[in-house]
C-alpha cells in the first residue's frame, strides 16, 4: 500500500511538472506576442503575390536566423522558398509556413469595405498570420529542445505561392521532405478545429489561343478570333459539367480577351481550375478539358497551347497525429473577444445577409472529426501529406461566418482578432511538436497509418509533371 502511494505521488509530481513546463512554454509565447504581431502586420501591410514574396520571405528568414536557425534560401529553384533548421538527429519535425497574398482584395483593417489600394493585393487567406505563427512555433520548439537537451531536429519550411503556384509541390519534388518524420501546419479560419480531414485535389492550366488580327468591320473575313476559341472552349466545358462526378468543381477566368472591339483578337487566354476529392478523377476530367480546348481551336481555325500552372493532391488525413493536435488545441482554447473586438465582429456579421452566425463559436473548439473525402478548397499541403505523416489545424483568426478570399478576412486578419487566432495556432503547434519529440514512437504509428491509407502500390507523381516552378504566374 505504501509502495502504491509512493508511485501515485510520483506520477502526480511528474504530471504537475509537465503542466508547469507547458505553462512556461505558453507564457513564453504570450510574452512575445507583440513581437510576432508586429511581424505579421508588416507582412499584412505589404502583401506580395505568389513567388514574388521577397520582403515577406526575407523577414521570416532573418527572424529565424537571429533565433539560431541555419537557413537555406532559394531552395527548389524558388527564390522565396527556404528551409530553416535547428538541432540534430531524429525525429525530424517540419512546420510549414506560408506568406503569399491574393490579387484584387486590398482592404483596410476596418469593418466596412475600404481598399488600401484599389485593385491591389491583400491577405484574404491570412497567410501573413500562417507564416508568422509557424515561425513562432518553430522558435519556441527550438528553445525547448535546447533547454531540455532533447534529441531531434526542428525545421521551418518557408513555402511560397500556395495560392495557385503550388510551392510545396516543387519543394516536395526536390526531396526537401524526404527525411522528415512528421509535418505540422495550420490555416486561418473562422473557427477552431483540428480534425483528420481531407481537401480537394486540383489541377490548373492557362489555355492560350492564337488567331489572326484584322479590322472587325472592314475585313472580318481575314481575321481568326482567338477569343472565339476561348468562348467555344468555355461553352464546351460548361456542357461537360453534366458528365462529371457531382463533387467536381471547375472554375475559369478569361485573363486576356482582346484589346479593342474593332480588332479581331489575335490572342486570348483562359485560366482553368479542375477540382475533385480524388486525384485520379482530377486527371481524367482535366484531360477532357484539354480535349474541349483542342476542339475549340479546330472549330474556330485557331491555334492552342496550354501551360499547367499547378497541380495538388487531396490532403491525406493522419488520425494518429491529428488527435495529438486536437488534444493540444483543447488545452489552448479558442479566441475570446474584448468589447471592442465584439463590436467589430458584429459589424462584420452585418455584411453577411441571411447567414446565421454564432459569435460565441470563436471561443470554442470544434469536436474531433475524421473526414476522408475532401470538400471545400485545395492546398499544396496535399502533396506533402502523401509523402510524410501530416496534421493541421484551423483557428478563429476571422469573425465566425467569414469565408476565405474576402475583404472581411483581410480586415480581421489585420487587427487583434487575427493576432489572437495566430497565437492560438502558435501555441498548439508548439505543444504538438513537443509531444512528438517526447514520444518519438508516435512517428512510427503515424507512418504506418500513412502507408495504409495511400496503399501498397502508391507511387508519387506530381501533377505538375516535370515543369519548373511558374515564377511569373502572378506577373
Amino acid at each position: 500500500m505504501k509502495r502504491l502511494l509512493t508511485i501515485t505521488l510520483l506520477c502526480c509530481g511528474l504530471s504537475l511538472f509537465a503542466q508547469k513546463k507547458e505553462k512556461d512554454i505558453l507564457k513564453a509565447l504570450d510574452d512575445k506576442a507583440s513581437f510576432y504581431n508586429d511581424i505579421a502586420h508588416q507582412i499584412w501591410s505589404n502583401p506580395e503575390l505568389g513567388y514574388l514574396e521577397h520582403n515577406s520571405s526575407e523577414l521570416l528568414q532573418h527572424t529565424l536566423a537571429d533565433a539560431g536557425f541555419k537557413v537555406r534560401a532559394g531552395v527548389a529553384d524558388i527564390p522565396t522558398a527556404f528551409v530553416a533548421e535547428w538541432g540534430s538527429g531524429g525525429p525530424v519535425i517540419g512546420i510549414l509556413a506560408e506568406f503569399d497574398a491574393l490579387p484584387g482584395v486590398s482592404q483596410k483593417a476596418v469593418a466596412h469595405k475600404e481598399a488600401v489600394t484599389e485593385g491591389g493585393a491583400g491577405h484574404a487567406c491570412g497567410h501573413h498570420l500562417f507564416g508568422t505563427a509557424s515561425m513562432a512555433a518553430g522558435i519556441e520548439v527550438k528553445n525547448w529542445l535546447e533547454a531540455t537537451g532533447t534529441a531531434g531536429t526542428i525545421r521551418v519550411y518557408g513555402t511560397p505561392a500556395e495560392e495557385g503556384g503550388a510551392g510545396k509541390v516543387y519543394m516536395a519534388r526536390a526531396g526537401l521532405l524526404d527525411d522528415v518524420d512528421a509535418v505540422l501546419h495550420w490555416h486561418p479560419s473562422s473557427g477552431n478545429s483540428a480534425g483528420a480531414t481531407s481537401t480537394l485535389a486540383n489541377k490548373s492550366a492557362k489555355f492560350r489561343f492564337y488567331g489572326e488580327a484584322s479590322h472587325a468591320a472592314a475585313a472580318p473575313e481575314r481575321g481568326r478570333s482567338a477569343l472565339d476559341g476561348v468562348e467555344a472552349m468555355n461553352y464546351m466545358v460548361n456542357l461537360l459539367r453534366e458528365h462529371v462526378p457531382q463533387e467536381t468543381r471547375i472554375h475559369y477566368v478569361i485573363t486576356r480577351g482582346g484589346e479593342a472591339p474593332n480588332v479581331v483578337p489575335a490572342f486570348a487566354e483562359v485560366f482553368y481550375y479542375v477540382r475533385n476529392p480524388d486525384v485520379a478523377n482530377v486527371k481524367s476530367i482535366f484531360a477532357k478539358v484539354v480535349k474541349a480546348a483542342e476542339g475549340a481551336a479546330m472549330g474556330t481555325n485557331t491555334e492552342m497551347d496550354y501551360e499547367v500552372i499547378h497541380g495538388l493532391y487531396n490532403v491525406l488525413p493522419n488520425e494518429t497525429l491529428a488527435r495529438i493536435m486536437h488534444k493540444n488545441l483543447e488545452k489552448v482554447g479558442g479566441v475570446n473577444y474584448s468589447p471592442e473586438e465584439r463590436d467589430f465582429a458584429e459589424k462584420i456579421i452585418q455584411t453577411y445577409p441571411n447567414v446565421k452566425v454564432d459569435l460565441a463559436s470563436a471561443a470554442k473548439v470544434q469536436e474531433f472529426v475524421v473526414r476522408e473525402k475532401g470538400t471545400g478548397g485545395s492546398t499544396d499541403v496535399g502533396d506533402v501529406s502523401w509523402l510524410v505523416p501530416t496534421a493541421g489545424l484551423g483557428t478563429a483568426t476571422w469573425v465566425p461566418g467569414t469565408s476565405a478570399h474576402t475583404w472581411q478576412a483581410v480586415a480581421a486578419g489585420g487587427m487583434s482578432i487575427g493576432e489572437k487566432g495566430m497565437l492560438v495556432a502558435a501555441k498548439t503547434l508548439t505543444l504538438t511538436a513537443i509531444d512528438i519529440f517526447n514520444d518519438p514512437a508516435v512517428t512510427g504509428r503515424a507512418l504506418e497509418e500513412l502507408m495504409r491509407r495511400r496503399g501498397d502500390d502508391f507511387v508519387y507523381e506530381a501533377l505538375v509533371g516535370d515543369r519548373t516552378p511558374p515564377l511569373d504566374y502572378r506577373k
